[in-house]
């Protein structure tokens, strides 16, 4: 008779929720160690109080948040880099996955096995990301290209796999 009380049925999607907060403040802990550093800590910075805003607005604890900023400060902490990759997806529509990582190499090859698992391969660098422009949100599609609806499931399983992935920031395509 096991599964027939209200906390059993809770306890499953709250598991599932709370791993998806935990991916998600870990990125963003990331992105403000990384931020930190290159400011030297200073709060007042607009990089860093623009990640820090975004850290509070997907309601990161605020104790979360200066642990990041003093592990960008302090003396042991890894280089994160930032890395850009680009793809051609299924139809032929441009992917530009924006990463930080402390190993350019190890993040290249783990993209480059997650993409070939769907059948698609790393682009040389500047052939994708000519169909997108700097925006204020991050990179915006100058030209869209249609999809089938077989390729458009194709993209969103590949887009799922990569937003998994621990380096990968944000992931950008012009598919419509």
């Amino acid at each position: 008779m096991s599964g027939h009380n209200k906390w059993s049925k809770i306890k499953h999607k709250k598991a599932a929720s709370d791993a998806q907060k935990s991916k998600l403040f870990g990125k963003l802990a990331k992105l403000i160690a990384t931020e930190s550093k290159r400011v030297g800590g200073d709060i007042s910075a607009p990089a860093l109080r623009a990640v820090i805003d975004k850290a509070k607005a997907e309601n990161m604890p605020s104790d979360n948040i200066d642990r990041a900023v003093k592990k960008g400060m302090s003396a042991d902490a890894a280089t994160m880099e930032f890395v850009q990759y680009e793809a051609y997806g299924p139809g032929g529509c441009g992917i530009i996955i924006d990463g930080l990582t402390d190993n350019k190499n190890r993040t290249a090859q783990e993209l480059k096995h997650l993409l070939s698992k769907n059948g698609i391969a790393l682009a040389a660098p500047g052939s994708a990301l000519w169909m997108f422009t700097k925006g204020n949100e991050g990179l915006e599609a100058t030209m869209t290209v249609d999809l089938s609806e077989d390729e458009g499931a194709k993209l969103e399983t590949l887009l799922e796999a990569l937003e998994e992935h621990d380096d990968v920031q944000e992931v950008y395509t012009n598919a419509n």
